[in-house]
């Protein structure tokens, strides 16, 4: 379940990453928004495993 949302909102960030770009916003905010999405990604990926044993 959390996979799912953490999916959903890596998609918003990447969104709204191309969407400050169209805007010309700096640079920073740009690069901060796809490490978000990135990492909103990583944490998905890291859910779906199961415990180690």
């Amino acid at each position: 379940m959390w996979s799912v949302v953490l999916m959903g909102l890596a998609g918003l960030l990447a969104g709204g990453a191309i969407a400050f770009r169209g805007q010309q916003a700096p640079k920073w905010l740009i690069i901060s928004f796809w490490f978000l999405a990135a990492m909103a990604l990583v944490a998905a990926y890291l859910l779906t495993l199961g415990p180690a044993e």
